[in-house]
């Protein structure tokens, strides 16, 4: 979650996966494999600029997994 986090604060920009590293402080093979995984359900894209590799957050993904949950599983309460 704090990979997602911080890559939702970058923007549409993104990170580079380095500065991500220094930012969470996590060796670089944890976070290859949370990326990866993250990856793999569409939350983040992944682009290379030269020799930089960029994650960045899908915004149109997370925005259907917010209304998915507003309307599917919290449709029985009122305060959300």
């Amino acid at each position: 979650m704090f990979i997602f986090k911080h890559l939702v604060k970058a923007g549409e920009q993104g990170l580079p996966v380095g500065d991500l590293q220094k930012q969470l402080a996590i060796p670089a093979s944890t976070l290859s494999h949370h990326i990866a995984a993250l990856v793999s359900v569409g939350l983040v894209k992944q682009n290379r600029e030269s020799r930089t590799l960029l994650c960045v957050s899908q915004y149109e993904v997370l925005e259907e997994i917010i209304v998915f949950l507003r309307e599917e599983c919290c449709m029985n309460r009122i305060s959300i």
